[in-house]
């Protein structure tokens, strides 16, 4: 495939934080994009020269009708930690099942799948590489592992599917568990962090995953067809790069740093009372080293990520003060909006 070449594209997950950047992207080289999604797709800028369907990915009819002319698949829709166990199972395996029959059977060139760095669970050791043992923690974790399996099936099958696993990814439309960050910096508020805050931990904005994307669908396929960790290549601690953002908003708050086992052990209980939007991923891991080589997609993709922790976070947290208007009385459970509170309304007010 050439890069000056049009290709319609279909985006799995289009409506989402990853989605509507990646469909920008695309649309900004001349790409044609659909988008498939069970929720709304709702960006006016864009609106207009997307193809719209809205729909389950779980629904085999609702992806072959989609699937008529793709050439190229983003498989980016996932059922998101703080959906129902039901809903991530049946979403993250049975829907990437449909989404790779389907294009198998209309001859698609090639999907890519988007995975996570999830897929490694709590590891013992550091920098993470692809071919180390998975295993996914939680719901998600676990599901985003039986995901992979099931591009190997189709892999087996003579498919093209680059898999990416990406480090959280952060940038703009992105809230979720860091709207709380943004809030707390906004307000003046110091912010806490599990443990003593120097442990190394890796992100990745959104502009170096869309471009990352965009190698595995314009690179040979031959070339592509592997799994690559992806992440910023320049990455501090949450103490210092949570400070980055606290200093950008001015107030002259710090990181404060929290005993971890008993927060963890209250984190647990909040969580089960349905009190507390942190899942067992962040509380388990936000205190200990996590951070991935991205030596393979560089060598192999070219991969050359713009944007530390430290620039990400500051460019996601402006486009949280430009837009916040637009989403201070929403909430949920996806990327896009701010996660409901529960008891960490009231934590807020000690600090």
């Amino acid at each position: 495939m050439q890069d000056g070449q049009s290709r319609q594209y279909l985006i799995t997950g289009c409506a989402g934080f990853l989605g509507i950047n990646l469909a920008r992207f695309l649309l900004m080289r001349n790409q044609r994009v659909v988008s498939l999604d069970i929720a709304p797709f709702d960006y006016p800028d864009v609106k207009d020269q997307v193809k719209i369907v809205t729909g389950d990915i779980r629904d085999m009819a609702v992806v072959d009708d989609v699937m008529e002319n793709i050439e190229v698949v983003i498989h980016a829709a996932a059922a998101l930690p703080l959906y129902e166990r039901e809903d991530i199972y049946s979403t993250n395996i049975e829907g990437t099942r449909n989404v790779l029959e389907s294009a198998y059977q209309h001859k698609v060139e090639r999907v890519i799948h988007i995975s996570t760095t999830a897929v490694y669970g709590i590891p013992d050791h550091h920098p993470l590489v692809e071919d180390n043992k998975l295993s996914g923690v939680g719901p998600y974790g676990e599901s985003k592992v039986l995901a992979e399996q099931v591009c190997e099936h189709y892999l087996e099958r003579g498919m093209c599917i680059p898999i990416l696993r990406p480090k959280s990814f952060i940038g703009p439309e992105r809230l979720g568990i860091f709207e709380l960050l943004y809030e707390w910096a906004n307000d003046g508020k110091n912010f806490p962090v599990l443990g003593r805050g120097n442990n190394l931990y890796q992100y990745l904005d959104v502009e170096d995953l869309c471009n990352a994307i965009w190698l595995t669908a314009t690179l040979p396929c031959k070339k592509v067809n592997d799994i690559f960790n992806l992440g910023a290549e320049k990455y501090g601690t949450p103490k210092t790069d949570f400070q980055a953002v606290l200093d950008f908003a001015g107030h002259g708050k710090r990181i404060i740093p929290i005993p971890a086992a008993p927060a963890i052990l209250v984190l647990r209980l909040l969580e089960r009372m349905g009190l507390s939007p942190l899942y067992q991923w962040i509380y388990k891991t936000v205190g200990k080293d996590s951070y991935v080589s991205i030596e393979k997609a560089k060598r192999v993709l070219g991969f050359q990520p713009i944007y530390s922790n430290r620039a990400a976070l500051i460019r996601n947290f402006q486009w949280y003060l430009d837009h916040q208007d637009e989403f201070k009385h929403s909430a949920g459970v996806t990327h896009r909006v701010p996660w409901r509170r529960g008891v960490l309304a009231l934590v807020k007010m000690f600090f």
